[in-house]
């Protein structure tokens, strides 16, 4: 056998690193332009989290590395991101403010809970936790998440002094102090988040963000603005931070803030991944987790905070025609070269103008679109929306996530549960059962009932669905001879519905009727009829790989009972 050449091992290690086709050429003009879309907005992240500006942009090298080495999408980036930020930013403050360590050794010991939870999931295969939030509770999620960020930059907009404590302690204390109000911070904030906003829409793949940003310092500069209130982030340090110890005593009190945050990162790499994977090329979760996982991990070690894959920047990355992580990297390298030599030249830039920044992105993740789609196709879930946002706005962002995530569990167990049972017919002139229509009604075979039920079996749903049988089998005009229960739906069966399936077929059995299972199409849920006990209860015999089968071969015998 061959062995494999340098590339097909490289390809296999680091599946990141190998662009597809001509890509180098591609990946520096992507790398350019993330780069420049990059700066101001781990910037205003930073500030976001309470660090200094020159952290977004560790964050972001930190993540970068990780995922190139790790990760298996080509496009996905990473670093700070204003979702977790919003999350951990007044936790970290509060356990400052009562602790011993501060913020930044907090931040980095949650840096490091956060990638080594990532990390195990990875390791465990739990790219299906991506699906605990549904569409309308992961929309309410972002909206609420945007009300934070909006209302946690009004003060750098307005140009007053910043408040802390609850959001509406925020704006309560907003709404005293409007009276001082600078009109200038108040233009260069929402005219960059204008910028931005439209020329997105224009020219997406421009790097509007530092385009706005530059402007506005240049305005400052050229015009003297800084004595008349507009305030700058003054002269930053030149080279790397220093070396930050983590707050290894605050892990237990880090914990469960680290699993929530956790938990919205491999949410949203799963959805990033998904959303900009090749085509025809299956997204690679589980790999893709590692890859951000390590890039926490890195910032962690490196002094910052936990980073997260990026919609926005990623969408930049694939509309600028990134075809590796080589891109990235570029971006990182330009980065870090600023970070080492660009101090003086990023302390020119207002404080507005980042915080401008973030209001753009608190309106990106605004999904209007989606919400409107819900409220037209799913007015229920519409309600979800509101509920999940409320929650995230009203109490604590970590407490609103955990209800958030709650929220979307009770819905599915409340899909599952309101399943019901429904008799099947046979379409005129085929062999294929269906459940009834008015425009086709269907044909019975005297004396058989079938029965479907499209959810998987569990624990919610078992006593109903068990209802629904003996219902449907007191409705007959006559007792049948046969129930055949048709499974193509099941997708699983669990240890209490199990147990009700062999109580059932006991019961119906003990009334003369024979019991068969047909279509048991899911590998799982026929691993558990085995394991359950259920296929000993019916009898190999009474297992059928159709409908029709089961019919011919026992609804017709004078012996079914």
């Amino acid at each position: 056998m061959a062995e494999p050449s340098r590339g097909a091992r490289l390809a296999r290690l680091f599946p990141a690193l190998v662009p597809t086709g001509s890509g180098l050429v591609r990946d520096l003009v992507a790398g350019l332009t993330l780069a420049a879309v990059t700066v101001p907005e781990q910037m205003a992240t930073a500030r976001l989290a309470g660090y200094a500006p020159q952290f977004g942009l560790l964050a972001f090298i930190a993540a970068t590395l990780g995922f190139a080495l790790f990760g298996a999408s080509r496009v996905l980036t990473g670093g700070a991101d204003s979702t977790i930020t919003s999350i951990f930013a007044g936790s970290l403050a509060a356990l400052a403010a009562t602790g011993a360590a501060g913020v930044q050794q907090s931040g980095a010991m949650l840096a490091l809970l956060v990638g080594a939870f990532v990390v195990a999931a990875s390791l465990l295969r739990l790219g299906w936790v991506a699906s605990l939030l549904s569409t309308p509770v992961l929309t309410g999620f972002l909206a609420g998440i945007s009300v934070h960020i909006i209302v946690s930059q009004l003060p750098a907009v307005l140009g007053v002094p910043a408040g802390g404590g609850a959001l509406f302690d925020q704006l309560a204390g907003l709404a005293g102090r409007l009276g001082a109000l600078n009109p200038l911070t108040l233009v260069l904030g929402l005219g960059v988040m204008l910028v931005v906003l439209v020329g997105e829409r224009w020219r997406p793949r421009w790097p509007w963000a530092l385009v706005a940003v530059a402007a506005a310092s240049l305005l400052v500069a050229s015009l003297g603005l800084e004595p008349l209130g507009v305030a700058t982030l003054g002269a930053l340090p030149f080279g790397l931070p220093g070396p930050v110890v983590p707050a290894f005593g605050e892990v237990l009190d880090l914990l469960p803030l680290a699993l929530i945050v956790a938990l919205v990162v491999l949410i949203q790499t799963a959805v990033v991944a998904n959303a900009f994977r090749e085509p025809g090329r299956p997204a690679e979760i589980d790999r893709d987790y590692l890859g951000i996982g390590m890039g926490s991990l890195l910032s962690g070690l490196a002094g910052a905070f936990p980073v997260n894959a990026s919609p926005p920047r990623t969408a930049v990355a694939a509309s600028a025609g990134a075809r590796s992580q080589l891109a990235a990297l570029l971006a990182a390298l330009l980065v870090l070269a600023l970070l080492l030599a660009g101090g003086p030249l990023l302390g020119g830039i207002p404080v507005a103008a980042l915080a401008g920044v973030l209001l753009f992105v608190a309106l990106r993740i605004l999904r209007v679109a989606t919400m409107t789609r819900v409220l037209r196709a799913a007015p229920v879930e519409a309600g979800l929306i509101l509920v999940t946002a409320l929650a995230i706005i009203v109490l604590p962002i970590q407490t609103g996530v955990a209800i958030a995530i709650g929220i979307s569990l009770l819905h599915s167990v409340y899909i599952s549960a309101s399943t019901r049972a429904v008799r099947l017919v046979r379409l005129p002139g085929s062999t294929v059962w269906w459940p009834p229509a008015a425009e086709v009604p269907g044909e019975r075979v005297p004396g058989v009932l079938v029965v479907g039920f499209p959810a998987p079996l569990l624990f919610a749903n078992a006593e109903i669905f068990r209802r629904g049988v003996m219902r449907l089998v007191a409705d007959e005009a006559a007792p049948p001879r046969l129930v055949v229960l048709e499974a193509s739906g099941i997708a699983d069966v669990d240890f209490t519905a199990g147990a009700m399936l062999v109580e059932l077929i006991g019961t119906l059995r003990q009334r003369g009727i024979a019991v068969a299972l047909a279509r048991l199409e899911s590998a799982r849920a026929a691993r558990s009829v085995h394991r359950l006990g259920i296929a000993q209860a019916l009898g190999e015999a009474a297992i059928f790989h159709s409908v029709e089968e089961a019919v011919r071969q026992l609804g017709s015998r004078s012996d079914a009972r």
